[in-house]
């Protein structure tokens, strides 16, 4: 990729707004190719796996957020004003391990980085377009000057291939919102031009809580061939790769708390449906949405909370239960990957004879879906390149049969706070304690089977013993 620095110092130069930008922004200062030098220079991410929170250089405390694999956008202060610079590109973005795809984004990802300010900071935000048409942001939520709201032909014109623009407010209200474009966004959607923006109270709040982690994502959905890279932007509703950050099971990260932490997580949806988030475990209660934090007279407890279109939920619980939790949206098509929609329903089709007449013309077909789908999470299946299975991941008890909007909540003892470099290590699978695990009834007497070691020491430390796993007649597959 193109180096930032060689993007700001070799393309533009110069340092003072035109009168014809001034004179057109309306909605958002124009600042034209001579105008860049001196702006904060933008980063990008290097790797997909989840960044430890940015320490805030200067400005009031707060507690940082961490963005699910992703990371916070750094800042200046100039004058009093917090400037931050966002480049809307073409990036690379790998799904999971094994697929990778073209989509559009902020600074080198997609979704673009995390943007933290404290309730009443006066924000500028330098907006780069890298891509091959106009574009616009909006911040999603916010209290600011119509002017500034983002929308292509009613607040601002679009922001031009090569342009930068510049929009200026104050963060009036705490709370969580997203930025998108209000350009051409059934495209720019699509291809995964979104972010997240968090506004912390700038003093103690009666309805915001104090919090051990706070955490952060976007639900995004992608329709992708299999064996291609670049989504299908005409897609309403056949999506087939449904992701959180851009990023699907087992490439999702795990959420490591500790023990009794008080934890926060704040979920945005930008898709084109609804999503049913869903908690194993533990209860929790929303706590905040779009418009603010929830009335505690307004808040009851929930394991499942369902998050409609452009809407934002903040949920909180208490992680009182040691394990390793299932998280996810409980849409059971949204745990799959590179999901075939127009497939047959076989179970109790006898396919033997089909299955040796075509293996006659296409040696090692194998015939599907008699007995139900599980055994794909089982077997290795020749797939196209670039492509995810449905099913896929391992746990410590075999093959994980979900994929897509799926992670874990590990809750243990021994994590490190939140504020420790090691606070939020993943800490391996769970040992659990003796005769507390699901087993096959066996007669009186059988003991319940365990996980191997964990990479790391964790709570309960059993003896382990092998685990059989019964496999249903014939099958001979291999667990990814």
């Amino acid at each position: 990729m193109t180096s930032r620095r060689h993007f700001l110092s070799g393309a533009f130069g110069g340092a003072a707004l035109t009168a014809t930008a001034m004179a057109t922004a309306a909605s958002a200062e124009r600042v034209r190719r001579t105008s860049l030098l001196g702006l904060p220079e933008p980063v990008e991410q290097s790797h997909a796996d989840t960044q430890a929170p940015l320490t805030p250089p200067t400005g009031r405390p707060y507690r940082p957020v961490l963005t699910l694999n992703g990371w916070t956008l750094p800042w200046r202060m100039k004058d009093g004003v917090k400037e931050f610079h966002l480049v809307a590109e073409p990036v690379l973005r790998e799904i999971a391990p094994g697929m990778t795809a073209r989509l559009w984004g902020y600074n080198g990802q997609s979704p673009g980085p995390t943007i933290e300010v404290v309730e009443g900071d006066r924000v500028r935000i330098f907006v780069s377009n890298k891509l091959p048409e106009v574009t616009t942001v909006h911040w999603h939520g916010q209290r600011l000057p119509n002017g500034m709201d983002g929308v292509s032909g009613l607040t601002q014109p679009p922001i031009q291939p090569g342009e930068t623009w510049v929009y200026e407010f104050t963060a009036r209200r705490p709370g969580t919102f997203m930025y998108h474009p209000h350009a051409d966004e059934m495209v720019q959607m699509a291809m995964g031009l979104m972010g997240f923006w968090v506004t912390h109270p700038k003093a103690h709040h009666p309805l915001i809580s104090e919090v051990d982690r706070d955490i952060c994502f976007l639900l995004n959905a992608y329709d992708i061939e299999p064996g291609a890279s670049s989504p299908k932007v005409n897609t309403m509703l056949d999506f087939n790769l449904w992701t959180w950050n851009s990023r699907a099971f087992p490439g999702i990260d795990s959420i490591n708390v500790r023990h009794n932490d008080r934890v926060r997580i704040r979920i945005g949806n930008l898709t084109m449906t609804n999503h049913p988030i869903h908690i194993h475990g533990h209860e929790f209660e929303v706590t905040g949405t779009d418009g603010g934090p929830v009335p505690k007279t307004a808040r009851w407890p929930e394991v499942t909370t369902d998050i409609g279109v452009g809407q934002m939920r903040q949920i909180e619980f208490i992680a009182d239960e040691l394990g390793d939790w299932a998280f996810h949206c409980h849409k059971s098509h949204h745990t799959m990957n590179a999901m075939g929609h127009n497939v047959p329903n076989l179970i109790g089709v006898k396919q033997d004879d089909l299955a040796r007449e075509i293996n006659r013309l296409v040696p090692g077909y194998m015939a599907m879906g008699e007995t139900g789908m599980h055994e794909m999470t089982e077997m290795d299946m020749a797939l196209p390149d670039n492509t995810l299975p449905m099913m896929t991941g391992t746990g410590p008890f075999g093959a994980i049969g979900m994929g897509g909007m799926f992670s874990t909540v590990k809750v243990r003892k021994d994590q490190p706070a939140a504020h420790h470099p090691d606070g939020h290590r993943d800490p391996g699978w769970f040992r659990h304690p003796p005769s507390s695990v699901a087993r096959l009834w066996q007669g009186e007497g059988t003991s319940a089977p365990t996980a191997p070691s964990p990479s790391h020491p964790t709570d309960a430390s059993p003896s382990p013993v092998e685990l059989t796993v019964r496999k249903p007649a014939g099958h001979s597959g291999h667990g990814h």
